[in-house]
């Protein structure tokens, strides 16, 4: 079986993967709070861990990796959206929900076995608060329940960090309720037209970083293999995650491996509406492929920032060009169902060393390209198929990518114009001929004629 090999956070170093159990490989990712749509650090990050998640069924079988990433559909961002709205609450998260299925779906990210809603494990949640006051690591105050950081001697384990630093590097909310200014919210009162629940300590809401250990818990167990997410979100809260579930389950360990990718820039700085370079999903792949954007993510490996150029996007789309040419080349061979290739495998499992891999693929679309035989190229691209699978890279239809995923109108419009150029080439009329070739051309749409016919694809 291939080894697998990746940064876990926990350890601060590259670690040989051993899962608790071989037949239910574990992962929790952090998903997206739906009250926006997806932002490009939302796709980088989901793009990274269907990588991982793709690898992890490669190696183990998809029937045992049990991948969970969840929903937050309640928290101060959306009803923040609702005042400033003035749309409900559930139309806000049911919208933005479908939005975000939508943009990862173009880009090919593969659904996680378990999606759940934060509101759905409210009756999880008040258990784990009643858990951590009973154990002595949370108090009541003021309406609020809050976690007691002083209460656990190791706090800050997770980021590495003093209790000096945490205060100093994070976002900490003051108030004369806390006793300790790192305190954090477990369960906190909601006003009677804001979202909440009845509890044991009245009508609220749960905090952030609860949600996730609740749901985690409830459906992978106290101690699962791989928790992942962004970068920015080691500290407060993953660290967090860690304090309530290791407090509330005596000898639990929570998660072995804690994976993050890292930071999104866009042209070398960090994106932010602040500074005008902040891009959805939505806004880019309505001007590029997703697939492109897809590729670009992968550019670079995960743990390193990442710096988004539309340059960079261009020049993945150029990339992807390539790749589909081959598979165009060869379209009348049929792929010898494969494996992928083997350098490629090696370079995910060291580490999810994408442009390793990336690299590999070339290595594999030039062979294609050069194979002479039909056994060659039956079996070249079967493996590089198979490779981009991994990668999940190359699911389109060669002569749908150079069409540049017109809509049905466009695509109908052009073939009616390529007719009209047949016609006029079976009447010797040149002229309109090399007008209409000339004409699409313009649009973006080259010709390629052949004893078969004429096809087309945009550049």
């Amino acid at each position: 079986m291939t080894k697998i090999y990746l940064h876990n956070t926990l350890k601060q170093r590259k670690d040989e993967f051993v899962p608790i159990d071989e037949n239910n490989v574990r992962m929790y990712v952090c998903g997206p709070t739906v009250y926006d749509r997806a932002h490009l650090g939302n796709a980088k990050t989901s793009v990274v861990f269907d990588v991982l998640y793709r690898l992890l069924c490669q190696v183990y079988g998809k029937d045992h990796v049990t991948y969970v990433s969840n929903i937050t559909d309640v928290d101060d961002k959306i009803l923040n959206k609702h005042k400033e709205t003035g749309k409900s609450i559930r139309e806000i998260t049911e919208q933005t929900y479908q939005w975000y299925l939508e943009d990862m779906g173009k880009l090919n990210v593969l659904a996680p076995n378990h999606r759940p809603r934060a509101t759905e494990y409210i009756g999880e949640m008040i258990e784990l608060v009643k858990r951590l006051l009973k154990n002595g690591h949370a108090y009541e105050a003021q309406g609020h329940v809050l976690f007691d950081v002083d209460s656990m001697p190791n706090y800050g384990f997770l980021s590495g960090r003093s209790m000096k630093e945490m205060l100093a590097g994070a976002r900490i909310e003051v108030a004369d309720y806390k006793k300790n200014p790192a305190d954090f919210i477990l369960w906190k009162p909601s006003e009677p037209d804001q979202p909440g629940w009845d509890s044991p300590w009245g009508y609220g809401r749960p905090g952030w970083h609860l949600e996730c250990s609740a749901m985690s818990s409830k459906l992978l167990g106290n101690d699962f293999d791989i928790h992942g997410g962004g970068s920015d979100l080691i500290f407060p809260h993953h660290e967090n995650e860690c304090a309530q579930s290791t407090c509330a389950f005596e000898g639990s360990h929570f998660a072995h491996y804690w994976v993050h990718a890292g930071m999104l820039m866009v042209d070398g700085v960090k994106m932010s509406k602040s500074l005008g370079n902040f891009h959805n999903v939505d806004e880019i792949i309505s001007k590029y492929p997703a697939e492109a954007l897809r590729l670009l993510f992968l550019t670079t490996h995960y743990h390193q920032p990442f710096n988004f150029t539309f340059a960079g996007l261009e020049q993945a789309k150029s990339v992807l060009d390539k790749f589909y040419n081959a598979l165009l080349k060869t379209a009348d061979v049929a792929a010898v169902p494969s494996k992928p290739n083997s350098k490629l495998l090696e370079a995910l499992a060291d580490d999810l060393n994408t442009p390793a891999a990336l690299a590999v693929l070339h290595e594999t679309a030039g062979e294609l390209n050069k194979a002479e035989t039909a056994e060659d190229k039956a079996r070249l691209k079967g493996e590089f198929l198979a490779g981009a699978g991994l990668l999940g890279l190359l699911y389109q239809k060669p002569e749908i990518w150079f069409k540049g995923g017109l809509n049905d109108n466009e695509d109908a419009e052009i073939e009616v114009k390529i007719q009209a150029r047949t016609e006029a080439k079976k009447n010797k009329d040149w002229a309109t001929a090399d007008k209409i070739r000339d004409e699409l051309k313009a649009q973006g749409i080259i010709l390629e004629d052949s004893p078969s016919g004429t096809t087309w694809k945009r550049l």
